[in-house]
């Protein structure tokens, strides 16, 4: 309750004084490559033009997201600031406030395709070319590169670093390069904990022909790294057949909730010992992910916490699965690792990881 109760007074001391700032998303396809690979702001006066006409019809602020794959792209550690200290300078010198939004996904399967199109950093995909388990995995084996797995979080397969270690040296070059940003034009950073930016697993993979709406989606943690995180669970619960896959009832994709043992109520579905132990640990998974990489987060801003004038306040993004809510399973929620269902409350336990951080919560 003490962690809540801070949590909400920070984020109500940071409410601009009872406003709802409104914030206008840039769009992805104002970022661009020149010739030479290097990244540019496409379209600059007509860029301009438009965050003048959101000004003056009293837009807040613009949101931003700052892309893993456009800031460190061509090799680890080595960071190119200058499209965004361009477009950073440009919004603050008109007036606007910033939400920058830390991006370590990959847009390409979400995009229309074309110029928007962001990818993970290069150096990322070429070790991706050599070893396919550093991405979530569906149980027939199909994996992409929008996101890395959360069975990576703690090994050292991206040039001696973990996948942690990249996120938390990634926030600290960002933080390092905009601080004198802080408060007077950055406002607040969301960080990015997963497939669209969102805290869940990518089981509803919109835009390359594998899921339709309203499908329950699929269980993604088919990865090798994920695999043997799952097999110690069962042994440690002492059922170490639990740990050979993840549910072989559980449908697929497009699949409907009526008719699919895993999310009724049989012996083998979602309330059977089996059952609970795989949501637990999936959602878990999830949960703890989250959790090291906002507690990085939160321990980086803390200097900027204390001054009024540099208090930036920490978000992050759930996705609002809605669909199958009526069911007693709800299935969506499940397969993108919200252990939510009509016996169980499954944000209560996000809510609570956030509150320790001090984060605000975004649903999208």
């Amino acid at each position: 309750m003490d962690a809540s109760e801070k949590s909400r007074s920070t984020i109500l001391e940071t409410s601009r004084h009872n406003r709802v700032p409104v914030y206008v998303m840039m769009p992805v396809d104002t970022f661009g490559f020149d010739p030479s690979g290097s990244p540019r702001i496409r379209k600059i006066k007509a860029l301009t033009v438009s965050l003048k006409a959101l000004k003056l019809a009293g837009v807040h602020g613009i949101a931003v997201e700052v892309w893993w794959g456009i800031v460190e792209r061509f090799s680890p550690v080595a960071y190119d600031w200058s499209l965004y200290e361009q477009l950073f300078q440009l919004i603050s010198q008109l007036g606007l406030k910033l939400h920058v939004d830390l991006s370590f996904h990959s847009n390409r399967h979400t995009s229309s395709g074309g110029s928007g199109d962001v990818s993970l950093p290069l150096w990322i995909l070429e070790i991706g070319e050599h070893d396919k388990d550093i991405y979530y995995r569906d149980q027939n084996g199909f994996s992409n590169d929008d996101y890395l797995t959360l069975g990576v979080d703690q090994l050292p397969l991206f040039c001696g670093r973990t996948a942690l270690q990249c996120y938390e040296d990634f926030m600290f070059s960002f933080v390092n390069k905009f601080e004198s940003f802080f408060g007077n034009v950055i406002e607040e950073i969301s960080v990015g904990l997963g497939p669209s930016g969102e805290l869940r697993y990518p089981a509803h993979p919109f835009g390359d022909g594998r899921w339709k709406f309203p499908g329950i989606g699929e269980f993604q943690c088919y990865d090798k790294y994920m695999m043997e995180d799952l097999r110690m669970a069962a042994s440690q619960e002492g059922k170490p057949q639990w740990g050979d896959k993840g549910p072989q009832n559980a449908g697929y994709y497009n699949s409907l909730p009526s008719g699919v043992p895993f999310f009724e109520e049989g012996e083998d579905g979602f309330l059977s010992d089996y059952g609970r132990f795989f949501l637990e640990w999936y959602s878990g998974r999830l949960i703890h992910h989250a959790d090291v990489i906002l507690a990085k987060a939160a321990n980086i801003l803390k200097q900027y916490q204390g001054n009024e004038r540099t208090t930036v306040t920490l978000v992050a993004k759930i996705g609002g699965i809605y669909w199958s809510y009526h069911t007693v399973s709800h299935p969506a929620e499940l397969t993108a690792g919200y252990y939510n269902t009509a016996c169980r409350d499954g944000y209560d336990p996000v809510a609570l990881m956030l509150s320790r951080h001090g984060a605000a919560l975004h649903i999208s």
